[in-house]
């Protein structure tokens, strides 16, 4: 039976425009918009006769053809082709994003647009299950389609027919066809088969997600996402929006850009394969699959609406993974113990934003302190008063001075200082210190009253050799004979040496900005910006050192302690530290050989009385 032409209402490719430039994110996704009318159509027929089992898809082939989706489905009348017609006719920007889920005839005629993208001609053949002739209707993407009743007996469901437009054929052929079901629709309740050139290929499997399988398929489907067997397996669900799943937590540190994501399903088709909101943000230590059937998807279906039921679903199924964490400590202490090791530098950053948690795993994390790595839970209970660097150099600078009856933690790494800071609040018996560098040099003992004006004499020819250097020199007697000296910092001269380490590499513009930096600084009526070399009195080398008359040995000497100091406390050298370090060891050698004839003193810059021949 034939029929007249007709002409859809709208701008119909307008309306494939915005799909595929503001709604979809590819082409690829027709097929799964064709699974969708498919699967509903199953779905909706089950309610009539209690029929319909599936979904045969037959591609396009090498030498051309069209492609094929049928479904058994509940099929259309007549006159629901005619409100399908409507539906499409009128489809609006406003039409696509706010379309409900119930309404079956608009999703049915949103995914059909979406075929549109893919090809110039569509024919949709279809039988209801309630009775009636079938129907075919065929659509040009030039705005035209027109409807026939068919004469031919056809049975009950839809049969959509695309003929694909060239630069989309591969799209419809059997590998691409394969991937799209698979990703899409492996987990359907349906059974979807492929007519691939091989033979039939059933792409349906049970989602062990779900529960469908025993924990060996959930555990394989664990390392296919994750790449890794995971750690462990985390159950989550929400039963008011049904929605459940699986988080696999990662047996490896995420980089710390990265944000969590899960792969979505809904109603068992894939909705996103990373969606950022299902999970809260601090779940950086999962990889999740969730399937839900009651969260709303945008237009788009790509992405979860974000309104009051997904943050209740974000809030409960992060609630589930909390508690697996503070389970651990009591069924499975040396997985925590592992989870910790992998996730601490992620688990440092959560503690300071949820106290529940930080009140449990915070004395499983550790930190680096004068006595080696220990954990806080035991820092805490061996130590009630501690203090810490805020800075990786401080802690440098005066970890060789800490006596070793007390501890001092290394607040430099990231999160560590404000953790510490955190301790008397999660542990009420405990007081943290922050330690300032310059008084931890005025803690130390000056020399014996015998010995004193011997270190001052130390200190003034010390201090001559490095005046250049732009550090000062104090004697302290320290507690560790093996130490010679330290070179010592306040962040304020750390600063100041980095911008002079940047001026002299930098163009004139911004060698002037940090000269007037520094000039402004100082005009601020500080102390003396310098750098500190404190020599230890209780160290052979540099009670030696006070009492070597020759100036020449005494300078080369200091200048090598000065160096040596720098290195220990991992401070970086310039190129002028360097050719020191380089002079000295050369001229020490030199003196050592008895080798003074015309012996290079330039650079000494020593008072007179330091400069006589002895």
């Amino acid at each position: 039976m034939g029929a007249d032409v007709q002409q859809f209402q709208v701008d119909l490719r307008g309306v494939v425009d915005l799909l595929s430039r503001h709604i979809y994110s590819g082409p690829r996704v027709y097929l799964r918009e064709l699974l969708q009318n498919a699967r509903d159509a199953i779905a909706a027929r089950s309610e009539v006769d209690g029929g319909g089992t599936g979904i045969r898809i037959t591609p396009l082939a090498d030498d051309g053809g069209e492609f094929v989706l049928r479904d058994d489905g509940v099929g259309l009348t007549a006159s629901e082709v005619a409100d399908l017609l409507a539906t499409v006719g009128r489809t609006s920007k406003r039409d696509i994003f706010d379309m409900p889920r119930s309404d079956y005839l608009g999703q049915f005629g949103i995914g059909l647009l979406s075929c549109f993208m893919v090809s110039d001609r569509i024919v949709i053949r279809s039988r209801s299950a309630r009775g009636g002739a079938g129907v075919e209707w065929t659509g040009s993407s030039d705005g035209t389609f027109q409807v026939v009743e068919l004469d031919e007996e056809v049975p009950v469901g839809t049969s959509v027919h695309l003929t694909p437009r060239s630069e989309h054929a591969d799209l419809l052929r059997p590998a691409a066809v394969r991937q799209l079901a698979q990703d899409f629709g492996e987990f359907l309740p349906v059974r979807i088969t492929i007519a691939m050139p091989g033979g039939d290929l059933e792409v349906t499997r049970p989602a062990p997600f779900l529960g469908e399988g025993d924990t060996q398929a959930a555990l394989a489907y664990g390392r296919d996402l994750i790449g890794a067997t995971p750690m462990d397996i985390i159950e989550i669900s929400e039963p008011a929006t049904g929605t459940r799943g699986l988080a696999y937590v990662l047996p490896f540190a995420p980089p710390p850009n990265l944000r969590q994501a899960t792969r979505t399903y809904l109603g068992r088709m894939l909705l996103a394969e990373r969606s950022t909101e299902v999970l809260p943000d601090w779940a950086f230590f999962v990889r999740a699959v969730v399937d839900t059937t009651g969260l709303s998807p945008t237009a788009s279906r790509e992405s979860l609406v974000e309104d009051g039921a997904l943050e209740h679903v974000r809030e409960q199924l992060g609630a589930g993974i909390r508690r697996w964490v503070l389970e651990l400590g009591l069924t499975a202490p040396h997985l925590l113990t592992q989870f910790v090791a992998v996730h601490e530098l992620g688990l440092k950053s959560l503690v300071r934003h949820d106290d529940e948690l930080a009140r449990f795993i915070t004395r499983w994390l550790s930190v680096e302190t004068t006595h080696g790595s220990v954990r806080i839970g035991d820092l805490v209970e061996r130590h009630r008063h501690i203090r810490y660097a805020r800075t990786v150099d401080e802690f440098r600078q005066v970890a060789g001075i800490i006596p070793s009856s007390e501890v001092l933690v290394n607040g430099g790494y990231l999160h560590d200082a404000d953790l510490i800071a955190e301790l008397p609040a999660l542990f009420p018996e405990v007081t943290v210190e922050q330690i300032d560098v310059t008084g931890e040099l005025d803690r130390l003992d000056p020399p014996p009253l015998d010995d004193r004006e011997a270190a001052i004499a130390l200190e003034a020819r010390a201090g001559a050799v490095l005046a250049a250097s732009g550090c000062a020199v104090i004697v302290r007697a320290i507690d560790r004979a093996d130490l010679s000296g330290l070179y010592v910092a306040d962040p304020r001269v750390l600063r100041a040496i980095d911008r002079g380490r940047t001026r002299g590499i930098a163009g004139g513009l911004w060698g002037g900005v940090l000269a007037r930096i520094d000039d402004t600084i100082g005009d601020a009526g500080d102390d003396d910006v310098r750098a500190r070399l404190c020599l230890n009195w209780s160290n052979r080398v540099v009670r030696t050192l006070s009492a070597v008359d020759d100036d020449a040995v005494f300078a080369r000497t200091v200048q090598l302690l000065y160096i040596q100091a720098l290195l220990a406390g991992h401070h970086p050298l310039t190129d002028a530290d360097r050719a020191l370090m380089t002079t000295a060891l050369t001229d020490l050698v030199a003196l050592s050989a008895g080798v003074r004839d015309d012996f290079p003193f330039d650079g000494l810059d020593l008072p007179d009385a330091f400069t006589e021949e002895p």
